[in-house]
């Protein structure tokens, strides 16, 4: 099933100089996975106090930056001998916790569904939770897609662009919305499948 994890190996390429000169100076695989978790949190409570649709611009930044430091955590842990069971912890928790915080700021479109917008966000949990029990059961962690992490960043970082440019219609977003929660629970299907 094509996703955008698939770009992951040409993204991690062009990180590599940087994360070599991160472990150079001593920063940590965790440091990094903490520092993306603070950011999404910081930036979905603030755009929530903002209130203004014009801060959703901020969405696609924040999003890349922090696509960008989930590969950097995962190369110093790899590439720099860093891995551990904390560092296991911090990044499936961490990966949670910066998808809700990054979901939630779309509460502040006039007339989104919550209902949706709630079906959405705990699909996305699934995928995770999904991924992550393929260890349990003697398999590696499950990515597949079509709506995993990085597809996600992709469809939030576009609504963040889209709606205070082009004033989308809430009923284009509450439609997209439930393609995205189809899509997040056809990925649990494929990543239980995989797993078995």
């Amino acid at each position: 099933m094509i996703s955008v994890y698939q770009l992951k190996p040409k993204f991690q390429q062009l990180l590599r100089p940087l994360v070599n000169g991160l472990a150079r100076k001593g920063i940590t695989a965790n440091e990094v996975t903490v520092l993306a978790m603070l950011l999404s949190v910081i930036t979905g409570v603030a755009l929530v106090i903002s209130n203004s649709l014009v801060s959703l611009l901020a969405l696609p930044i924040i999003l890349l930056i922090r696509m960008a430091l989930n590969a950097i955590d995962g190369m110093l842990a790899r590439e720099h001998n860093q891995q551990s069971k904390l560092g296991a912890y911090l990044n499936e928790i961490g990966d949670v916790i910066s998808d809700l915080f990054l979901i939630i700021p779309l509460i502040i479109i006039p007339d989104i569904s919550l209902w949706l917008l709630a079906a959405f966000a705990f699909t996305a949990l699934l995928t995770e939770f999904a991924g992550i029990l393929g260890v349990m059961v003697g398999a590696e962690r499950q990515y597949q897609g079509p709506m995993g992490k990085s597809d996600r960043a992709l469809v939030l970082g576009l609504i963040g662009l889209l709606v205070p440019l082009f004033a989308v219609s809430s009923i284009y977003l509450n439609a997209a919305l439930t393609v995205f929660t189809a899509l997040s629970v056809w990925t649990v299907i494929n990543r239980i499948r995989a797993a078995l």
